[in-house]
């Protein structure tokens, strides 16, 4: 019998181990990534006092299109960008969440990048 390895078990523990190294302060918080197959999302995090700063998605209401592509991905980097300057946020620690850094998460890293964060 073939074992088939969890692929989302593997994404977690990769994910244990890059959160034992970032840690979001309230000068340089966390910007934190999950995806899903339809959906992409991306939260700013201040993990000292436990509280989420802002967040976007692609399923929030001003966001028009699909959201399980690159160009959405982008959109909500761009989106997070915003609302993270509207709360004076310029400089974060990017949090990939045991993802891949390539697809819709390198998307979403460069929209943000675009929209005026420095990580």
């Amino acid at each position: 019998m073939v074992n088939k390895a969890d692929r989302n078990a593997a994404r977690l523990h990769r994910h244990v181990r890059v959160r034992s190294k970032i840690s979001g302060t309230a000068e340089c918080p966390r910007l934190n990534v999950f995806r899903s197959a339809n959906n992409i999302y991306a939260q700013i995090i201040d993990d000292v006092k436990g509280v989420t700063l802002c967040a976007a998605s692609s399923l929030d209401k001003e966001f028009e299109s699909k959201g399980s592509n690159k160009e959405a991905a982008r959109k909500v980097g761009e989106l997070i960008a915003k609302r993270a300057a509207e709360k004076n946020i310029t400089e974060v620690k990017f949090d990939r969440g045991g993802y891949l850094f390539h697809g819709r998460v390198k998307e979403l890293a460069d929209g943000a990048r675009e929209g005026g964060l420095k990580f």
